[in-house]
């Protein structure tokens, strides 16, 4: 029997399909296996190359037959398309796993550990809770103009329509009394159940030596900068912070060609979690630099003057990708240009 260098692995819920191929990509077998038989199928087989689609459960798989004596390597789902021929199938996607996984210049996604996971789950619980907040909030003023209470958007402005809905005026009637105390009940649980996330984050982000770095780039909180550390690859996965921008989305999508350089808007192909943070955190930095003024001289001042305030956040949002990158590849702390030159 041929030996062995590589096993594709399409991930499924309950049948998975494996190719197993040689160096030069020479298929040696392709079998169906159930989820109860993948464990004790690659535990059977000499150690190689097991490569898998970067998708939910691939992670906990790359943990688990990483643990057998696999190299395991997991492919971005849209650098296996190109190589799935005709059909999509199982069978096909499988032999498609191997084909870009044997490429030399194929791009990796890095494994993540169950803290990391947790971490992620933690980030997107919170993310989630504030949405279903703001729905209801935005729910409750709704219903609540209807009948000429109004108050203004965000949950700071909650307690206008509270002390209405609690109060005696007499304004609304029962039955929306009382829809609306089920709807501000929903409110205030969530609100405490974002709270103690968000304790539990701010926790962790004083006791990361790596968090406590990033907080000191402007625009960038403890959620941000836990978020980053918890959803990027390691910093040595990138040789420079252009190249971290481009995997967050932050970089200008190009169409060259002849020599011709051609950049469009930013190509938002990257990690949207982390791309929107750093465009609140760049939107709040350019707000206070309106309000107070950007240091003379400054690039920020220098782009304010002369392009629109969102161009110019999505730019600064780009810059602290970067320096972003530098602090987690090579220590220190951010350095503001103007008071380092002085």
């Amino acid at each position: 029997m041929e030996e062995i260098s590589i096993i594709g692995l399409d991930l499924a819920k309950n049948v998975f399909q494996a190719h197993g191929a040689t160096a030069d990509g020479s298929v040696v077998f392709r079998r169906k296996l159930t989820r109860g038989q993948v464990l004790r199928f690659f535990a059977s087989q000499p150690s190689c190359i097991v490569a898998m689609e970067a998708c939910a459960g691939a992670h906990h798989w790359a943990r688990a037959i990483g643990a057998l004596g696999h190299q395991v390597r997991l492919v971005a789902p849209g650098y296996v398309k190109p190589f799935v021929k005709r059909q999509k199938n199982d069978t096909a996607d499988a032999e498609a796993i191997v084909e870009a996984a044997l490429r030399p210049t194929m791009r990796f996604v890095a494994p993540k550990t169950e803290a990391q996971q947790a971490a992620a789950m933690a980030f997107r619980t919170r993310d989630l809770l504030v949405r279903q907040r703001t729905q209801t909030i935005n729910a409750l003023r709704g219903h609540l103009a209807e009948y000429g209470v109004v108050a203004r958007a965000g949950p700071v402005h909650i307690g206008r329509l509270i002390a209405v809905i609690e109060g005696e005026s007499g304004i609304l009637p029962g039955p929306v009394v009382k829809l609306a105390g089920m709807l501000v009940k929903q409110i205030m649980t969530l609100s405490e159940e974002i709270e103690v996330l968000e304790k539990e984050l701010r926790a962790r982000a004083s006791s990361d030596e790596t968090i406590v770095r990033l907080m000191t780039i402007p625009g960038i909180g403890a959620v941000t900068a836990a978020a980053m550390t918890t959803f990027a690859p390691p910093a040595e996965t990138f040789t420079k912070g252009r190249d971290f921008a481009a995997w967050i989305g932050l970089t200008p999508r190009q169409h060259s060609t002849g020599g011709k350089e051609r950049l469009g808007r930013t190509s938002k192909m990257g990690q949207r979690d982390l791309r929107r943070l750093l465009i609140i955190g760049a939107v709040a930095v350019v707000r206070w630099a309106v309000r107070r003024g950007a240091p003379k001289g400054s690039w920020l001042g220098r782009m304010m003057a002369k392009k629109p305030r969102m161009l110019v956040a999505v730019a600064l949002a780009n810059r602290m990708a970067r320096v972003a990158w530098a602090l987690m590849a090579k220590g220190g702390i951010y350095r503001d240009p103007a008071v380092a030159a002085t």
